[in-house]
C-alpha cells in the first residue's frame, strides 16, 4: 500500500508541488525532512533523486531545471544543510532558473535553546531569492497555507529565480497514512502584454536616425525564433551584432568572439567601435574587454531588454524594456528601417583579419591550454549539449568558432566554480542527447562529490584540462607581482584517475597532441558507463601562449 505522510504540513507541501506541475524533485537524505522524503518518494507524479552532498544537488537540480525550464524542487533537512544550498541558490537568482527550496525545520519553540541541527532558517537567503515563506505560524490555518504555497512557487515559475519554503516539524516524524491532500491542477501561463506602439515609435526613430547601432547578447537559451530576429538586424549596415557562444544564436555576420576583435583596439580605434545605441539582451556577458571598453567608450544609449531585471553593467543605461526580446522584436522591427553605414562591414573586415591570424597561430601553436581547447571543440559530436565551467576554460571557448549544432550553457550568473560538474550532470540527466562538460582542475576537483551520483547517464563526458592548479592567475598580472602566487594558484599534483575508479567512470588520460587527437576518435563512442578524459596541459607556458596569441592578433 502506498504511504504518505500523516503530518498535514507535508501533505500540503506535496500537494501544492503536485498542484503547479513539479515533476522532479531532488532529495538530500536526513531525519527531520522524513515526512517529506516519504511523501515525495512515494507520489506516482514525482521522480524523485537521492543526492547526500546538499551543494551538489542544488546545483544538480539547477542543472535539471536550466534545460527543463520549469521548477525543480530540493528538499533538505534541518541546520547547515540548508546553507549548502546557498551558491545554487544565488546562481539561479542571477540566471533567472526556477528552483522551490523546500526546508525542514525545528518547531521555533527549539531555536536558539541549544537544540541539535538547529539553526535560524527564517529568511536565511533573503538577499538572493524571490520569495520566501516560513510555515511556522500557520500550522492550523489550511487554506492560509495553501494560498501561501501557490503563490510562493507561481513567483518561482512566472519570475524564473529561486523561493524558499522552510516548513517546521516536530517529532513523530515516520507516522504514515494512505491518504493525500489533494488540490486543483493551477495554470501558471501568463500572457505577455505587447508595448505601447506610440511609445515604441520614439525610440525607433532614435534608433532609425543613428548611424553606429551595437546588439550585444549574453547567455541565451536556445530559441529558433530568436535566432531568426537577431538575423534580421544583419541587413542593417548601420546595425554590428556581438554574441558570446552561450548566447546560443549564430551567423557570419555577427561577431562572435568578443575578445579577438577588441582586445588588439587602439585608442584611436575605440571610437570607431563605440556605438550610439548599445541594446543588450540575454544573461552575464563573459567578456571583460567589452565591459572594460563601453565603461570607458560609453554609448550615448544604453537600452537593456528583458522581461525581469535591466543590469546597468556598463554604467550608462538609460532605457529598460520590460518585455521578453522575441516579443520586443515582433514590434520592434515593424518600426525601424535599415540605415547607410559602414559601421558594420568595417567591424567584419577586422574580423576577418582577425580570424585568418586566429587560425595561422592555432594551426602553429605548440601543446598548451589554448591549443587543447581548440582541438576538443572541433572534436565535439554534432547536436550535443556542451556545458563548460567557469574561471579559464569558458574565457578560451569564447575564442573560437562552435559547431552551430551545439548548444552551450556555463553558470554565468555568479561565475562561481562550486557547481559546474553537478550542474551539467544534472543537465544531463533531463536531456536524451549527448552531454559533453568542459572544465578546469580546480573546478573539477573541487565540485569531485557531484560524482558522488547514480543518476549519471552512460553517455555523459568530462573532459578535464588539467594545468596543475588555476592557471588562469598567471594570465592576471596582480597575483604574478606578489610573492603569495601559490596561494592563488593553487598549484597540485592531483589527478582524476582514482575518482573515477570509485565512481564507476571510464578513465582516460594524454600529455600531448597526437595522444588527444587519437583518444578523441573514439570517447564519444556509445559506452556501458560515463567516460573522463584528463588532458595534462604544461603549465608553465599557457600564460605565456595566451599571451602570444593575442599579441599575434595586433595587425
Amino acid at each position: 500500500m502506498t504511504q504518505f505522510p500523516k503530518n498535514k504540513l507535508a501533505q500540503l507541501v506535496i500537494a501544492s508541488c503536485i498542484a503547479n506541475g513539479i515533476e522532479q524533485v531532488v532529495i538530500s537524505p536526513g531525519s527531520r525532512n522524513a515526512p517529506l522524503t516519504i511523501g515525495f518518494s512515494n507520489h506516482l507524479e514525482i521522480k524523485t533523486y537521492s543526492i547526500v552532498d546538499e551543494r551538489s544537488a542544488a546545483f544538480f537540480a539547477l542543472g535539471m531545471a536550466q534545460q527543463l525550464q520549469k521548477p525543480v524542487a530540493i528538499v533538505c533537512t534541518s541546520g547547515s544543510a540548508l546553507l549548502n544550498y546557498y551558491p545554487a541558490i544565488a546562481e539561479a537568482f542571477y540566471s533567472n532558473i526556477p528552483l522551490v527550496v523546500i526546508s525542514a525545520d525545528r518547531p521555533a519553540h527549539l531555536i536558539d535553546i541549544g537544540d541539535g541541527q538547529t539553526i535560524r532558517q527564517e529568511n536565511v537567503f533573503e538577499n538572493h531569492i524571490l520569495n520566501s515563506i516560513s510555515l511556522v505560524e500557520h500550522l492550523n490555518v489550511e487554506n492560509s497555507i495553501a494560498e501561501m504555497l501557490q503563490e510562493t512557487i507561481e513567483i518561482a515559475m512566472v519570475e524564473k529565480g529561486p523561493v524558499h519554503i522552510n516548513v517546521p516539524f516536530d517529532e513523530p516524524l515516520y507516522e504514515t497514512t494512505s491518504e493525500l491532500i489533494t488540490l486543483d491542477k493551477v495554470d501558471s501561463t501568463v500572457e505577455e502584454i505587447p508595448l505601447d506602439v506610440d511609445e515604441l515609435q520614439k525610440f525607433a526613430d532614435v534608433w532609425n536616425s543613428s548611424t553606429k547601432k551595437m546588439v550585444l547578447v549574453g547567455a541565451c537559451i536556445p530559441d529558433e525564433l530568436l535566432q531568426t530576429q537577431l538575423a534580421h538586424f544583419t541587413k542593417d549596415p548601420s546595425v554590428l551584432v556581438l554574441i558570446e557562444n552561450t548566447a546560443n544564436v549564430s551567423h557570419a555576420k555577427f561577431i562572435n568572439s568578443i575578445d579577438k576583435l577588441i582586445f588588439p583596439l587602439e585608442s584611436n580605434e575605440l571610437e570607431a567601435f563605440q556605438p550610439d545605441i548599445l541594446l543588450s539582451l540575454g544573461g552575464m556577458i563573459v567578456s571583460k574587454k567589452i565591459k572594460q571598453h563601453l565603461r570607458k567608450i560609453q554609448p550615448k544609449l544604453h537600452w537593456h531588454i528583458d522581461s525581469k531585471r535591466a543590469f546597468d553593467t556598463f554604467h550608462c543605461l538609460k532605457h529598460h524594456f520590460e518585455i521578453s526580446p522575441q516579443l520586443f522584436f515582433s514590434q520592434f522591427f515593424f518600426l525601424t528601417k535599415p540605415v547607410a553605414s559602414n559601421y558594420q562591414q568595417f567591424w567584419l573586415q577586422k574580423k576577418e583579419l582577425r580570424l585568418k591570424k586566429h587560425d595561422k597561430f592555432i594551426e602553429d601553436c605548440e601543446f598548451s591550454d589554448l591549443k587543447t581547447v581548440a582541438i576538443l571543440l572541433k572534436s565535439i559530436p554534432n547536436n550535443s549539449l556542451l556545458q563548460v565551467s567557469n574561471s579559464a576554460v569558458i574565457r578560451y571557448t569564447q575564442l573560437f568558432d562552435l559547431n552551430k549544432t551545439l548548444q552551450v550553457f556555463c553558470n554565468r550568473g555568479t561565475s562561481g566554480i562550486d557547481g559546474s560538474t553537478s550542474t551539467a550532470i544534472g543537465a544531463a540527466v533531463v536531456l536524451e542527447k549527448n552531454t559533453v562538460f568542459i572544465t578546469g582542475d580546480i573546478s573539477f576537483f573541487y565540485d569531485n562529490n557531484a560524482l558522488w551520483n547514480s543518476y549519471i547517464p552512460n553517455a555523459f563526458r568530462i573532459i578535464v584540462v588539467n594545468n596543475g592548479g588555476g592557471g588562469i592567475f598567471r594570465f592576471i598580472p596582480g597575483p604574478q607581482k606578489s610573492n603569495a602566487l601559490d596561494y592563488f594558484e593553487t598549484p597540485h599534483n592531483l589527478t582524476a584517475e582514482h575518482l573515477c575508479k570509485m565512481h564507476k567512470f571510464e578513465y582516460s588520460s594524454v600529455s600531448n597532441i597526437t595522444n588527444l587527437e587519437s583518444k578523441l576518435s573514439k570517447f564519444y563512442n556509445t559506452s556501458n558507463a560515463p567516460k573522463l578524459l584528463e588532458i595534462f596541459t604544461p603549465r608553465e607556458i599557457n600564460d605565456t601562449v595566451l599571451k602570444a596569441y593575442f599579441n599575434n592578433l595586433k595587425e
